[in-house]
């Protein structure tokens, strides 16, 4: 932004503030003809317009803010607000508590669902709202304005400011949870999961802060340490429905299904056909193998909630389901309608995607991929400059002078075996292979190398911070330690085997770190044919973790970068990566099974060719692919889509144009 667009912006607020709405108007048109698409400004044009009494445009204006930016608090509450004026109280009950869900501090939504509540004699609502409304108003301002920087996506500022109130109030709990919860959404996962094991100590009593620890715990992959917690807040209150169901997720993340099952069942007494939970079962049933009753439990949700996305896209990413045609039309009328979240609206739209793929309407399938996609991307963080260049800055640092000066470095741990590259790209299917050999352990995708790098490029007990640059500071013995930490952390996960997998596809931006702090791991590269991954990660909705998989240009770029970085590691380290194409397996699967338990110095196993028959419980979007032997459908399915795939195409050329040169 200019200095002069700087100046008319400080201007049109000034004649907001002062009740000078002609003069604001004026400055906005003049603005917006310059930027028609300035979310800002056209959220500015809302407040204008409402405080002119012009409802109807201001309502028109205000969906255009939340198809921009859908995720835009205070559009919510202007949303509110418009139809609180208009008289549309059940609406403005809708957009206050859409508002409150991204930013719960926001005093107004709160005090007018209060008065609308109490003017319809909705007494149950009521009590929830004045609880909620009593603890903003006992909130110190500055953590308010953190809520507020948060429900923005401004990360950074909203956690220099909660470091500032905690350096005067340092015990005060709320900011805690809240630099926790600005550390979880960044990837600080060890350093949340210290302050709030702290806030806990000075308030024992704190549910809402021992929800959060769970929820740490859970994303640490800690479940044992997780499932006590929730224990213990279910002693607290034995019929409590949300202590319940943490009880039961956590349940579910240990292997205990049964039990989980349940209290999933004693909840569904509760509180019958609740969307949440039978959505969580139907997750749970899924894992276990049970598609027969995850398919039950899903599909009763469309019947009470049709509007709870997560269900429809879980029907979807079975892969092996397909929906019936009252499923499909049930599907658009509620993805035309304007009640959805925005997450229930971006599920709608993948799921939509793999109904009309199935039907062989790929226009279709792409429209609605493209659109959820574009929905998901609206809301992340994700730089693909910023990718490219420290995956550069990486492959700069880490040369074979690097690593001949650390040789021996690390723990001599020879247990894991690392399956990297891109989502998508065939690591699932090599996970089952493996994890059929009796010396062999699946997991799941551990985040323990993330969580340590994260951890590393925020230390600033060094002469430089940041990642990678901190990778040269890093001592023997810390290594040594972090790689024992690794090992130590990991053993939940395992059952007795020798060797045990780490499936985590991103850990290819961190092999050196791995080769450091273990350099006697095994490290797998699943790769497979770039159109066929990065489309295939195109069209597959992740819970977290894959931003760049939002964009085909995107995606593209990072494919890019990941065959370079590999290309990098095989260069200055020799042998420690062992590469297995998708195409080859599918092609000669007996010949790459050898390879790999070859590779990993074990024995031929004749079960690893019938991985299919292998019962364990997989959490990942293949899970009901590699319970099936291969077939080569899938190998080429994005050229059914190819004449929509010009962005990726064109990002990839890079790849050519570099084989072409080499």
């Amino acid at each position: 932004m200019t200095e002069a667009e700087i100046d008319a912006l400080g201007r049109i607020k000034g004649h907001l503030k002062e009740g000078r709405i002609p003069e604001a108007l004026s400055g906005l048109e003049m603005a917006l003809s310059q930027s028609p698409g300035d979310v800002e400004l056209k959220y500015l044009l809302v407040l204008a317009l409402r405080y002119s009494k012009q409802l109807d445009k201001a309502l028109y204006v205000v969906n255009e803010v939340l198809v921009l930016a859908p995720s835009h608090a205070r559009a919510y509450q202007e949303l509110g607000h418009i139809h609180f004026l208009a008289g549309n109280a059940d609406d403005a009950i809708f957009a206050y508590q859409r508002a409150l869900e991204i930013n719960p501090a926001l005093l107004a939504s709160l005090e007018r669902t209060e008065f609308l509540l109490e003017k319809m004699g909705r007494e149950h609502g009521l009590i929830r709202i004045r609880s909620e409304i009593d603890f903003v108003k006992q909130l110190p301002k500055p953590l308010v304005s953190v809520i507020d920087l948060i429900g923005q996506n401004k990360l950074v500022k909203a956690e220099e400011l909660c470091r500032s109130f905690l350096q005067k109030n340092s015990q005060n709990v709320e900011g805690m949870r809240l630099l926790a919860d600005i550390g979880s959404k960044l990837g600080v996962l060890h350093d949340a999961e210290f302050l709030l094991e702290s806030a806990l100590e000075f308030e024992p009593g704190h549910t809402k802060a021992r929800i959060d620890y769970i929820m740490i715990l859970r994303k640490r992959q800690k479940f044992e340490s997780a499932l006590r917690q929730a224990q213990l807040l279910l002693e607290t209150a034995p019929s409590n429905v949300q202590f319940k169901s943490l009880c039961a997720i956590e349940l579910m993340q240990t292997g205990a299904y049964d039990a989980a099952l349940k209290y999933f069942d004693q909840i569904l007494e509760q509180v019958p056909d609740d969307a949440v939970t039978l959505t969580t079962r139907g997750h749970l049933l899924k894992t276990q193998g049970n598609s027969a009753e995850a398919i039950n439990s899903y599909r009763t949700v469309l019947k009470n909630s049709p509007g709870h996305g997560e269900a429809y896209y879980s029907l979807g990413n079975l892969k092996t389901y397909r929906f019936e045609d009252d499923e499909l039309d049930l599907m658009i009328r509620q993805e035309q309608g304007d009640r959805l979240r925005p997450m229930d609206r971006v599920y709608l739209n993948f799921a939509l995607g793999k109904a009309y793929e199935d039907r062989g309407d790929y226009a279709s399938a792409f429209s609605f991929y493209h659109k959820g996609n574009s929905l998901k991307k609206i809301q992340s963080r994700y730089d693909a400059e910023s990718m490219r260049d420290e995956l550069s800055r990486m492959q700069s640092i880490c040369d074979p002078a690097f690593f001949s000066q650390r040789d021996g470095w690390g723990a001599d741990a020879p247990d894991p075996l690392f399956v990297l590259g891109l989502p998508r790209a065939g690591s699932t299917l090599i996970e089952q292979i493996l994890s059929s050999h009796s010396q062999i352990d699946g997991t799941s995708e551990l985040p323990n190398i993330l969580a340590l790098s994260q951890k590393l490029r925020r230390l600033s007990n060094y002469p430089v911070k940041g990642y990678p640059e901190v990778l040269n500071y890093i001592s023997e013995a810390e290594c040594r330690d972090f790689g024992q930490g690794y090992i130590e952390e990991t053993k939940i996960h395992r059952q007795g085997a020798a060797y045990f997998i780490d499936k985590m596809p991103n850990n290819f931006r961190h092999i050196a770190l791995i080769k450091l702090i273990l350099p006697n791991a095994k490290i797998i590269d699943a790769r497979r044919d770039p159109m066929g991954c990065c489309f295939s990660g195109f069209k597959q909705l992740f819970a977290e973790g894959q931003e760049f998989s939002y964009s085909l240009e995107d995606i593209g770029k990072y494919y890019v970068d990941y065959i370079k970085l590999m290309d990098h590691w095989d260069e200055v380290l020799p042998g420690f990566v062992l590469r297995v194409n998708h195409e080859d397996v599918v092609d000669n699967l007996e010949r790459e099974v050898r390879r790999l338990l070859n590779f990993c110095g074990l024995p031929f196993e004749e079960s690893c060719l019938r991985f299919y028959e292998t019962e364990r419980n997989v959490k990942t979007p293949s899970s009901e692919q590699v319970r099936q032997p291969i077939f080569r459908d899938g190998v080429d399915q994005w050229r059914k889509f190819e004449p929509w795939l010009e962005p990726l195409k064109n990002a990839l050329a890079e790849l050519e144009s570099r084989d072409a040169s080499a």
